[in-house]
């Protein structure tokens, strides 16, 4: 039974430590990895997302964490044909209310002054070639949020994708936590499989 006992602790443990990390590691908001690409996805289409820094990183590709505070060119690859029918805007915010990598659109409809908290908007435009490009040039690190918005311009029904990312380096802020949830998942499987009492009995005997 202690056996038993210790495999089940054991699967929840790795379970959960698997399943928090997973999360972090798929995708935050409306970026997620497949096979080695960054993905954005606008409601139910998909777009190759890519950011390049030229004049300090050449021909090297970004997705969420970017390191320098310069030039940066987005670009968007559509997968889904009707994207390329569609109006698309697209919008860089500063994380003005700390939202961080799990933000999304009805966090977005909570910020009281979007306009105050822009720093780019590009305006919308059709690229039937299926590429979307655009190109700011940050002033500061921090933490920002992008914002795509499309539209076919016959409709009022807006599709949009929200990501979270870091210029200046990546953001350490959520680690820490990760790192203070697996001691205490370690601490908590310790004591249930009997760590505790055999400490006791080691105190007591010495």
């Amino acid at each position: 039974m202690p056996l038993i006992s210790t495999i089940k602790n054991l699967q929840f443990v790795t379970f959960l430590m698997v399943t928090l990390f997973s999360s972090q590691a798929l995708g935050h908001g409306g970026v997620a990895f497949q096979e080695d690409q960054c993905v954005i996805t606008v409601d139910f289409m998909q777009a190759h997302f890519t950011v390049f820094q030229p004049e300090t990183r050449e021909s090297e590709e970004f997705c969420e964490d970017i390191p320098d505070v310069t030039q940066s060119i987005f670009v968007m690859e559509y997968l889904h044909e009707s994207l390329r029918e569609m109006d698309v805007d697209f919008r860089i915010i500063r994380d003005v209310n700390n939202i961080g990598r799990f933000a999304g659109w009805s966090d977005v409809q909570a910020i009281s002054d979007i306009e105050s908290a822009t720093v780019y908007y590009q305006n919308a435009s059709v690229e039937d070639s299926g590429y979307y490009r655009a190109s700011y040039e940050f002033e500061e690190g921090g933490t920002y949020i992008g914002i795509v918005t499309a539209r076919l311009p016959s409709e009022e029904v807006r599709h949009n994708a929200v990501f979270y990312f870091q210029v200046g380096g990546p953001d350490w802020g959520t680690i820490p936590f990760f790192i203070l949830l697996l001691l205490l998942c370690q601490g908590c499987y310790w004591y249930y499989n009997g760590g505790y009492e055999r400490y006791r009995e080691r105190r007591e005997y010495s």
